[in-house]
C-alpha cells in the first residue's frame, strides 16, 4: 500500500475510534456523573485559570490588599 494512503487509514481510525470511545462512554447517562466529568473539570479549570491570568480576575482583591496596592495610603498614613 502507497505510504501516503496507509498513514491516511491509520489517522481516520485513531480518529474513529477516538469518536467511538467517546460517544460510548457517555451515552444514556443523562445528567448523572459519567468517567468524563474530572476530565472535563479540570479542562474547566484550566481554562479559568488562563482567563483569569490573561484578562485578570474578575473577583475584587480583599480590602487589605487594596490599601496595600494604593499608592496613596501610604502619604495619608505615614
Amino acid at each position: 500500500m502507497n505510504p501516503q494512503v496507509d498513514k491516511l487509514v491509520r489517522g481516520t481510525t485513531i480518529v474513529a475510534t477516538i469518536t467511538a470511545s467517546y460517544f460510548l462512554l457517555t451515552a444514556d447517562y443523562g445528567s448523572e456523573p459519567n468517567v468524563l466529568d474530572p476530565i472535563k473539570k479540570a479542562i474547566q479549570s484550566a481554562e479559568s485559570s488562563v482567563k483569569d491570568f490573561i484578562f485578570g480576575s474578575k473577583t475584587q482583591p480583599p480590602e487589605s490588599e487594596v490599601k496595600k496596592l494604593d499608592p496613596n495610603s501610604a502619604k495619608e498614613h505615614p
